[in-house]
């Protein structure tokens, strides 16, 4: 984007011209469009006044009412954080006792944002003008907030805190919608996996924003990743190092009805299963963000007899306990992973619409509905397990 026509849509003419665009209407766009032009803007202004509207209903879902008075990019608001992560995020740095934070690859502004919000001194860097004149824009109600345009692995943040969201794209392999893959692997980050830890082990509190997929075994000794969930979507992995650490070694944030809960390790490895059709009467199914972390054997605390299946993806037992961390399943039947007795069962209970999960390996799931032959108007859902060495089908109900 031009920083020139960023500047200009932060004008309050054009804030309120763009309140006025909303809801957007993709119906109404000659309509809008003629309407705009006639209002003496120019066309490349017309085309991102109405791009910021249809950007600011898409950000509704994440940001709430605040998308009202924020300006967005289509990838920045893609890549942006939740508030309701970036304000855990913020509130680690609070608690590090730090006063400054450098935002290095700050994108559209988010985390910075509650960085300052939480009374930080915030510098948020990007290498992009255009994507930095937005964040410019966003941070400006923020006195305490400053940008600076640079390559963020050339800046020096001196002995302040650092705050890294490094890019995680694939430079020259776009998706059907032109826009850059993005990648999981820890050799695609910019600046470079190498880069970040070696100027977070020299602050005094840092952290990285990465994917849920970080390998375990990448994380720097004494620094802590935690794997985050919010609704139970599994969104990132931050690694935390210095005055940030909490607890060393992965750890797991999962979003509940009542706010957030932690968990923590060591966690023991759970039972195996006696016999491969020994199956209690409950299956437990960990949030994914527990998953991640290697946390699922924390049932056991809670579960006496929890044993888990083959993959660790799932846990069984005799109890019935509420579990804020982990959906909980009353097991019905206990089926082989063979077609004809599958579809057996399933014309017995006129299943038509099915639901399979499994963690690991297991069969396609839209192959096996299809291979079930389905034909009634019953719902049901499957769990696809690996117990006693053996592939078993679990019909299940919540419970």
């Amino acid at each position: 984007m031009d920083p020139a026509i960023v500047r200009e849509l932060d004008t309050p003419r054009l804030r309120a011209l763009r309140a006025e665009l909303r809801p957007y209407d993709e119906d109404r766009v000659l309509e809008q469009t003629s309407r705009l032009r006639g209002l003496g803007l120019a066309p490349d202004l017309v085309a991102a006044l109405l791009t910021q509207a249809r950007l600011a209903d898409r950000a509704t879902a994440k940001f709430g009412t605040a998308a009202d008075d924020l300006l967005f990019t289509a990838e920045g608001l893609e890549q942006a954080t939740r508030p309701q992560l970036a304000q855990r995020h913020a509130r680690r740095f609070v608690e590090a006792g730090v006063l400054t934070v450098w935002d290095l690859g700050c994108g559209i502004g988010s985390d910075a944002l509650s960085l300052a919000a939480a009374g930080l001194e915030v510098v948020a860097v990007d290498s992009d003008p255009g994507v930095l004149a937005v964040a410019a824009a966003n941070l400006a109600p923020w006195p305490g907030a400053r940008t600076v345009l640079g390559d963020v692995a050339e800046v020096d943040p001196g002995s302040d805190a650092v705050w890294f969201d490094p890019a995680r794209r694939t430079v020259g392999h776009a998706d059907v919608a032109g826009r850059t893959r993005r990648s999981s692997r820890l050799e695609d980050l910019s600046p470079s996996w190498d880069h970040v830890q070696t100027v977070a082990a020299l602050a005094p509190a840092a952290g990285a924003k990465l994917g849920p997929s970080f390998p375990h075994a990448a994380l720097p000794a004494g620094s802590e990743a935690q794997w985050a969930s919010f609704h139970g979507e599994l969104l990132e992995c931050v690694v935390w190092w210095g005055a940030a650490v909490r607890c060393p070694g992965p750890t797991a944030a999962v979003h509940t009805p009542d706010g957030w809960e932690v968990l923590t390790g060591p966690a023991g490895p759970g039972l195996p299963l006696a016999r491969a059709g020994d199956v209690p009467g409950w299956l437990y199914e960990p949030d994914r963000a527990v998953l991640r972390a290697g946390l699922a054997p924390r049932l056991r605390e809670l579960l006496p007899d929890a044993a888990t299946d083959d993959t660790g993806g799932y846990a069984v037992s005799h109890v019935a306990a509420d579990v804020t961390w982990a959906r909980r399943w009353r097991v019905l039947e206990v089926l082989p992973l063979r077609t004809t007795p599958l579809r057996a069962w399933a014309r017995s209970v006129g299943v038509g619409p099915l639901t399979v999960k499994r963690r690991g390996p297991g069969p396609d799931p839209e192959r096996l509905r299809r291979d079930l032959r389905l034909t009634g108007d019953v719902e049901a859902t499957v769990v696809v397990a690996s117990l006693g060495g053996r592939t078993r089908v679990l019909h299940v109900e919540p419970g």
